[in-house]
């Protein structure tokens, strides 16, 4: 919306046409939404806190998690909230791929404030039924997918890319409805098991974001696509805009959220931001790499599968307790120790995958 007003004062004022940079609206994105955060932050947190929207803990984890029962949760809305009004505020309007994502986005938030409002309403730890989280995912999945597919416009925009290959691209046709869905779904409830300690999924998630966001950037840009040799898709570049966004409603959300937290995100925020890396990923044709720089919660995912898989299969546990973070505090590692750990370990991941644009 401000794009379009700065766009007209800068026919009266030159100082304006700077608003028309998108390296600079990403910037003043970032800051808009780090401020909005720190303003509204506290003002949430006490709203949540009155009606008593408190967390609920699961009775078979680790014994420290016992005095986290009751400390606000739903704060995701909190950074959906300023996402959203960040991108209206700076992002291109007539883009298609900023409403994908934000419509992408805002879907799977809902389903996750359904699952939250249930586990508080009943009290217990269970919330939404599992087919019905998953049920309402895929068709949010699949239309996301479906419109992608029906609305590309260049081959690029639906090939497989393979990192640190120059021109390997394989066409996928109707199978990149596929990738997309489990890209989407995948990748939004391995950030949501991974959203089990304070301040853990939002920092990776940010570093994840910040480096989608560069990589849209050259993705949307004629010579640094072909300077790179990434594929070349037109108008994607704005998704930097959402991705500046969400690194700022991140680290404002971060502010409240790291050990001990005033405030956890709740499957509002988590499966919400999941779905958003996942779709821009999408998007810019680096589902592959965001693999890579996801590997945090492509471990979380993959531990809670092989522990299930285990003890249904011998009886036994593979781990003391899955999602993997919770196994390192049952082996006596303190919480913010296991945190502070796995965000190096992201932020090393996020470097390997920036590097596949280079190395090719």
């Amino acid at each position: 919306m401000l794009l379009w007003l700065t766009e007209y004062l800068s026919q009266f004022i030159s100082g304006f046409a700077v608003f028309q940079y998108l390296t600079f609206r990403t910037m003043v994105s970032v800051v808009t939404a780090l401020v909005m955060s720190l303003v509204i932050g506290p003002i949430v947190i006490a709203k949540l806190s009155y009606h008593q929207i408190g967390q609920t803990v699961r009775e078979d984890g680790p014994v420290s998690h016992l005095s986290k029962a009751g400390t606000p949760t739903m704060g995701g809305a909190l950074i959906l909230i300023v996402i959203f009004v960040t991108t209206l505020l700076w992002g291109e309007l007539s883009n298609r791929y900023v409403w994908t994502v934000l419509v992408v986005t805002m879907a799977f938030g809902t389903i996750g404030w359904v699952d939250d409002y249930l586990k508080i309403s009943r009290r217990n730890s269970k919330g939404l039924r599992a087919r019905w989280k998953y049920f309402w995912q895929s068709i949010a999945g699949l239309s996301a997918a479906i419109f992608l597919y029906t609305t590309a416009q260049l081959p690029a925009e639906t090939d497989l890319i393979v990192p640190f290959f120059k021109d390997v691209a394989i066409p996928l046709g109707g199978g990149f409805v596929v990738l997309a869905y489990f890209v989407i779904v995948g990748t939004s409830n391995a950030v949501n098991l991974t959203d089990g300690l304070d301040g853990l999924a939002i920092l990776p998630t940010v570093m994840v974001g910040a480096a989608l966001g560069l990589i849209a950037y050259v993705a949307g840009n004629v010579e640094f696509a072909e300077y790179l040799q990434i594929p070349y898709i037109p108008d994607a570049g704005e998704l930097a805009v959402f991705c500046g966004a969400l690194i700022g409603a991140g680290l404002g959300f971060l502010w409240f959220n790291t050990y001990p937290a005033q405030v956890f995100m709740g499957d509002v925020g988590a499966l919400a931001l999941g779905a958003a890396l996942g779709v821009v990923a999408i998007i810019i044709r680096h589902e592959i790499v965001l693999f890579i720089m996801g590997g945090l919660f492509v471990l979380e995912a993959v531990s809670v599968i092989v522990q299930v898989a285990s003890f249904q299969l011998t009886g036994k546990r593979v781990f003391r307790m899955a999602p993997i973070h919770h196994h390192f505090e049952l082996k006596g590692w303190p919480e913010p120790r296991v945190i502070v750990r796995f965000w190096i370990i992201t932020l090393v991941l996020v470097l390997i995958g920036l590097s596949t644009l280079k190395l090719r």
